[in-house]
């Protein structure tokens, strides 16, 4: 039986997953009138948790399909999320611009034709005597350094981004359950969501956004989705401060699909994204390092202050992210794969247009 429309903002919506996604579909949701309760036993160690927060929109080298619509959705909507989220923390910003270097010919061929192609999104050729280039030169020992900069794309921190979050669905008082959910069914028109703990959830809706742990919920026979596992790693490198400044370089950048933040003077991040491993190799500092022929003396795995990881997911056989609808009052929303960050705005958005298909 349809939900009438007076009591379609009383409904219970159970999002499974508390990183990026999980917590921005509770946003978006929880905006519209609608009772929210997120379940993860990992709430403050997630994925997102990993992430380094690059927004890669204009710079994405597609203009059509729906990746590249998502993104433009994001775009869009980013600039209003900041507006409104500084409400609970003025600090949250996204910091521009963002710049992409390499040290392949090829490479940086293919970046320049598709800057020619594209000439209305704010791309520009660095040129090789730029000072960005020398400095980065400078302090990395490189010489062949060629790239582009973009003055639209930037970088939001992601610990600042949970936290703020954070405030506002403590404000709102939603619901967190730091229990992890083992199996779901549905009764009479409600699902059931049974947690490790062996407490039973109801809810009208659930939003899958748990990852790779998603598979584990859903039938597998009836619903044809795959994933695999993606490593995000990472590396803090701090110096003493008779060795460098960092001030020189940008804030953040990549090399060669290497990403680089600059935290401050002392302190430089460098992290990548592996394919299909769930666990960081032993030589987490040579993978993260190694391109750089004339490793300069100060990275070292000396000075590695913190590392850190996190796994996500990507889809097999269809392409990122997965946002369907599975039957009624059933929503996967998972296999963001490197784009979590940048993605999580249009996200919510189909999220917040396809619940009323489940719910009227």
């Amino acid at each position: 039986m349809k939900r009438s429309k007076k009591n379609f903002k009383n409904a219970h919506i159970l999002i499974i997953g508390s990183g990026i996604i999980g917590k921005f579909n509770a946003l978006e949701l929880s905006k519209q009138g609608f009772k929210i309760t997120i379940a993860d036993p990992q709430k403050q160690k997630n994925s997102s948790s990993a992430a380094l927060g690059l927004l890669i929109g204009k710079m994405y080298q597609k203009s059509k399909g729906r990746s590249w619509e998502l993104r433009k959705t994001s775009n869009e909507l980013w600039p209003k999320w900041i507006k409104f989220l500084k409400q609970y923390n003025s600090n949250l910003h996204i910091e521009k611009p963002l710049i992409q270097l390499t040290t392949e010919q090829k490479n940086f061929e293919k970046l320049s034709h598709f800057i020619s192609h594209h000439p209305n999104r704010g791309l520009k050729v660095l040129e090789r005597d730029s000072t960005i280039i020398q400095n980065i030169s400078k302090i990395f020992n490189m010489d062949n350094l060629k790239g582009i900069i973009s003055n639209e794309d930037g970088r939001i921190d992601p610990i600042t981004l949970l936290k703020t979050i954070n405030i506002y669905l403590k404000v709102k008082k939603i619901n967190f359950i730091k229990e992890k959910v083992i199996k779901i069914r549905k009764f009479n028109n409600q699902w059931i969501s049974t947690c490790s703990n062996k407490v039973d959830i109801k809810s009208d809706v659930i939003i899958l956004c748990n990852s790779l742990d998603a598979l584990k919920l859903i039938d597998l026979n009836f619903h044809n989705i795959k994933l695999k596992p993606v490593l995000g790693q990472a590396i803090e490198i701090s110096l003493n401060k008779e060795e460098i400044n960092l001030l020189t370089l940008p804030k953040h950048f990549s090399i060669n699909g290497t990403n680089f933040v600059r935290t401050d003077k002392n302190k430089i991040i460098i992290g990548s994204t592996d394919e299909y491993d769930i666990k960081p190799k032993e030589n987490t500092f040579e993978e993260l390092t190694d391109f750089l022929e004339n490793k300069p003396q100060w990275l070292n795995k000396n000075n590695i202050s913190d590392k850190w990881f996190g796994i996500r997911s990507r889809p097999e056989g269809e392409a990122s992210p997965i946002l369907k609808s599975l039957e009624k009052g059933l929503i996967l929303c998972t296999g963001f794969y490197k784009n979590g960050i940048l993605l999580a705005p249009a996200c919510s958005n189909w999220i917040s247009e396809e619940i009323e298909n489940h719910l009227l």
